[in-house]
């Protein structure tokens, strides 16, 4: 197995899989269906155009069972002591707009699809934190206009936020490892592809494998409470199977 301690620049992609044991919902019910709408009536600039109330009454439910639910798992606290010993280059790419990784001490994070704790003015473009309900009444702290805030959130049809960012640092990593995501969704399914482009070494850390076979360099299959704290943690004395 590898060691990610001999690397020297490690970039780690995490997905809803690292959240779910947290247990968070994935809102996303096996027909599609978010909360019994569709894509189009809760997560796009559209759907806030057409009816704002429906969109805030979606994320003001997903912003309340991230407070009152949801706590950082073993997988996360993982990623976080590794970050805080490393030595080397750390960087935190997440999919996941919870701020979990953030309770769990890791640092240098970027949300590449926004934050459920902020809001965005849309009058000034700022991004504000957030823990309140979120409605057409309130009135923006920023502009004092009221009804100009959305969830600070990346919806469909929305470019992902840090993309230049993200792109040079996959290009100097020689370890890319993604964490409890499918792969299947642009732009964050060809980092993969980019890192090992740029010679790193890749992992897949999931509970099954994304296709029909593994692209990566590794792959480790499990729940990502055991997985990525064996990988993560190479003094740990448990065996995964490692394909």
């Amino acid at each position: 197995m590898l060691n990610p301690y001999d690397f020297n620049s490690v970039v780690v992609l995490t997905g809803a899989g690292i959240s779910a044991e947290s247990g968070l919902k994935t809102f996303r019910d096996s027909g599609g269906l978010w909360e019994g709408h569709s894509i189009e009536e809760v997560a796009t600039p559209n759907a806030f155009n057409r009816n704002p109330d429906l969109v805030h009454t979606f994320y003001n439910l997903r912003r309340k069972q991230l407070l009152d639910e949801a706590a950082p798992n073993t997988a996360h606290m993982a990623l976080a002591d590794f970050e805080k010993n490393f030595e080397g280059n750390f960087t935190l790419i997440t999919q996941n707009v919870d701020n979990l990784h953030e309770q769990a001490g890791s640092q240098n994070i970027f949300h590449m699809h926004g934050e459920l704790l902020k809001a965005r003015c849309l009058e000034c473009r700022q991004s504000i934190d957030w823990d309140q309900k979120l409605e057409t009444s309130t009135v923006s702290p920023c502009c004092n206009i009221k009804g100009s805030l959305r969830p600070d959130i990346v919806w469909f049809g929305e470019i992902p936020m840090h993309m230049k960012q993200i792109e040079q640092i996959l290009e100097q990593c020689d370890l890319f490892v993604s964490i409890g995501t499918s792969g299947q969704v642009y732009p964050a399914a060809g980092f993969m592809q980019m890192a090992s482009f740029a010679g790193a070494k890749t992992v897949e850390l999931n509970l099954e494998a994304c296709g029909r076979y593994s692209r990566f360099d590794h792959a480790i299959y499990g729940p990502a409470t055991k997985i990525v704290r064996q990988f993560f943690d190479p003094a740990s004395e448990e065996k995964v199977n490692q394909q």
